[in-house]
C-alpha cells in the first residue's frame, strides 16, 4: 500500500522529492492544478480561522478546505485538567487527501499566563521517540520555564499513531516481551536465527493489524499535520520546540513550510539531513561512550554505596560477570524475566540523564542480592526492568523509522553489523541486527525525502551536549551544517539528553533570549554544564 506517483506536493515543493520520476509536462499540468487548488482552498477559509492558509513561496501546499473549517473543542484533559484538549481531523495521505479514513489527532494547549500586550504567540512542544506521547508535555514546560509559559500559548498533541491520536497497532505483550527476550549478544546460528525470525515477526504482524495506517506514519506527513494545527489555530506563524526525535519533525516542517516558522529551537539533534539507517548506526559508539566514560567511572567512585567495584576495570568486570550470570539463569520476579537484554535495557534507558545514574545503581546492587533482598523491593525493581519500552511505543518506532528513509534490504549485511557491533561496542551494538532486521523487512517503501536547507528560514537555534547518548553530538554537528543559517549551542562536560528546560543557566539564558527577547546568537557557542563548572 504505497504510493509511488509524484505527489502535488512533491512537484510544488523543493524540499520533497518524490519517490517517482514525472515527465515534465506532468509536472507543469499538476503544478498549475496545485496553484488553482491553493488559490481555491485560501477562497475557502472559514472566517473564523485568523490565519492566512494561502500559499507561500517555498512552502508545500495549504490544507484542503475541508479540514481547515474545523473547530477545535477545547475541554480540559482527562489526565491533565491544567490542559485544555481538542481533538483535529487530518487526511490519513496529505497527497491523496479523502482517500481513506481520516486520521484523528489529539492536540492540547496551555494559554499564556502573562498579560496579553506581551503575548509572544504559540509555542508548539513536540515529543521525541519516535513513540512518545506530547500531549501533556505543555504543562510541564510551563511549570519548568514560567517565563515562557507567560509569554506563549504552549500547545503539544500525540502525533500519528501515538496515544489518543489514531492508534498504530503491530505486536501484543507477549509478542513484544519475546523480540526483547534472550541475549543479543548470542552470535551462535541459533540464536542468529531466532533474532531474525523475530524481526520479521514484527514486520508482518504491524502489516497484518495496521497494514492500512503504517504507510502514512511519518516524519514528512506529520509536519502536514503540525501546519493544519496552525491554521486551527488561528496563527499565521508558530514558534517551535523540539527535542530529540522532534528535532526532525520542526526540520521537516521547516523546510516544508518556512514562511510559517517564527522561532525554532532544536534540542538534542536526530541527524535529520541523512537517514535513518545511518544514525542509528552511530548510536552503539555514542551510548558505549556514555556508560564508560560517565556512568561506570560514577559508579567506581561509589563502590562503598553500591558495592560494584572501586575502579572502572573492577565495574566492567562486575558487569560481565552479571550479565553472563544473567544468560545463564535469568531472573523471574512474577510476570518480569531479567535476562541479559534486560540488564543492557536498564543501562541503555538510565544513562540518558546523570540524575538517572543512582537509580540504575540500585538497580543493579538488587540484581546483585537478588535472593536477600525484601520481597517489596524485588518487586519495584521487577517492574523497573519490565518498564522498558512497550509494543504501542515500538509500533510508532519503527513504523516512523522504517518508512522515513531507505534501509538496506540485505540481511546478510545485518548479520555482519550485528557481530561487528556486538563486539565493539556491545550495550547497544548487540541489538543491531535485531532492529536492523525489522526495517529490512519493513512492508511499506520510503516515504517521500525531504531535503532539509534551512532556506526562507529564520536563524533556528540547536542544543546538544557532548556525550548525549541518543542523539550524539556527531550527527547533531551533520545536522547543523544541514541546517544553513542555525547555531549550535554546544554543551561540553555533559552527557544529558535533553538541555531544555534545565539546571544550566547558561543555556536557559541563551534560550530565552530567542524565545523571549529574539536574540539569536550571532555564531555557535558553547556552554559548560554546571558540574564541570
Amino acid at each position: 500500500m504505497t504510493n509511488t506517483e509524484t505527489t502535488d506536493t512533491a512537484t510544488t515543493n523543493p524540499a520533497t522529492t518524490a519517490t517517482a520520476p514525472a515527465a515534465t509536462a506532468t509536472r507543469a499540468r499538476r503544478a498549475a492544478l496545485a496553484v488553482a487548488a491553493a488559490l481555491l482552498a485560501g477562497l475557502a477559509a472559514p472566517a473564523t480561522a485568523t490565519a492566512d492558509t494561502a500559499r507561500d513561496p517555498g512552502d508545500a501546499d495549504p490544507a484542503p478546505a475541508r479540514y481547515t473549517h474545523q473547530t477545535l473543542n477545547w475541554q480540559p484533559c482527562a489526565t491533565k485538567p491544567t490542559l485544555d484538549c481538542a481533538t483535529m481531523t487530518t487526511p490519513r495521505d496529505w497527497h491523496h487527501p479523502g482517500v481513506g479514513a481520516d486520521l484523528t489527532i489529539a492536540v492540547s494547549r496551555h494559554r499564556a499566563t502573562g498579560p496579553a500586550a506581551a503575548r509572544k504567540g504559540t509555542l508548539l512542544l513536540a515529543a521525541g521517540g519516535p513513540g512518545a506521547s506530547g500531549l501533556t508535555r505543555p504543562a510541564g514546560l510551563a511549570a519548568s520555564a514560567p517565563a515562557v509559559g507567560a509569554a506563549y500559548d504552549i500547545v503539544g498533541f500525540d502525533q500519528r499513531g501515538v496515544g489518543a491520536s489514531t492508534k498504530a497497532v503491530c505486536q501484543t505483550q507477549s509478542e513484544f516481551e519475546e523480540f526483547l527476550a534472550g541475549d543479543y549478544r548470542d552470535q551462535s546460528p541459533a540464536a542468529i536465527d531466532r533474532v531474525i525470525a523475530n524481526s520479521k515477526k514484527l514486520a508482518a504482524s504491524c502489516q497484518e493489524r495496521s497494514g492500512d495506517l503504517i504507510p502514512y506514519l511519518n516524519t514528512e506527513q506529520t509536519a502536514h499535520d503540525v501546519d493544519l494545527f496552525r491554521v486551527l489555530l488561528g496563527e499565521r506563524k508558530l514558534s517551535y520546540d523540539g527535542p530529540s526525535y522532534a528535532s526532525m519533525i520542526g526540520a521537516y516542517y521547516g523546510a516544508l513550510f518556512p514562511h510559517r516558522v517564527e522561532r525554532m529551537l532544536l534540542d538534542s539533534n536526530i541527524g535529520f539531513e541523512g537517514t535513518w539507517e545511518k544514525f542509528q548506526l552511530g548510536q552503539p559508539m555514542s551510548f558505549q561512550r556514555r556508560f564508560d566514560e560517565d556512568f561506570v567511572p560514577w559508579l567506581a567512585a561509589r563502590d562503598a554505596t553500591y558495592h560494584w567495584g572501586s575502579t572502572p576495570e573492577q565495574v566492567r568486570a562486575h558487569w560481565e560477570q552479571r550479565r553472563a550470570a544473567l544468560h545463564e539463569a535469568p531472573i523471574v520476579e512474577g510476570s518480569v524475566t531479567i535476562g541479559p537484554n534486560q540488564l543492557d535495557n536498564i543501562a541503555i534507558s538510565g544513562i540518558y540523564e546523570a540524575s538517572n545514574f543512582p537509580d540504575v545503581a540500585r538497580l543493579l546492587a538488587t540484581v546483585d542480592n537478588w535472593q536477600t533482598t525484601d520481597p517489596a523491593t524485588r518487586a519495584a525493581a521487577a517492574k523497573a526492568f519490565g518498564g522498558y519500552l512497550s509494543p504501542d511505543f515500538l509500533a510508532e518506532y519503527f513504523s516512523v523509522t522504517c518508512s522515513d528513509t531507505p534501509w538496506t534490504r540485505d540481511l546478510d549485511t545485518w548479520v555482519q553489523r550485528g557481530a561487528e557491533n556486538t563486539a565493539r561496542w556491545p550495550l547497544v551494538g548487540a541489538r543491531s541486527l535485531a532492529f536492523g532486521a525489522v526495517c529490512a523487512s519493513w512492508p511499506v517503501a520510503p516515504a517521500p525525502k525531504v531535503k532539509v536547507t534551512g532556506a526562507h528560514l529564520p536563524a533556528t537555534l540547536m542544543l546538544n551536549s557532548v556525550h548525549d547518548p541518543a542523539t550524539y553530538y556527531e550527527a547533531a554537528l551533520g545536522a547543523h551544517r544541514a541546517l544553513h543559517g542555525s547555531r549550535l549551542v554546544t554543551v561540553t562536560g555533559s552527557g544529558d539528553h535533553g538541555q531544555y528546560p534545565g539546571a544550566n543557566p547558561c543555556v536557559t539564558d541563551v534560550v530565552e533570549r530567542y524565545l523571549l527577547d529574539d536574540r539569536a546568537p550571532a555564531h555557535d557557542l558553547t556552554c559548560a554544564s554546571p558540574q564541570a563548572s
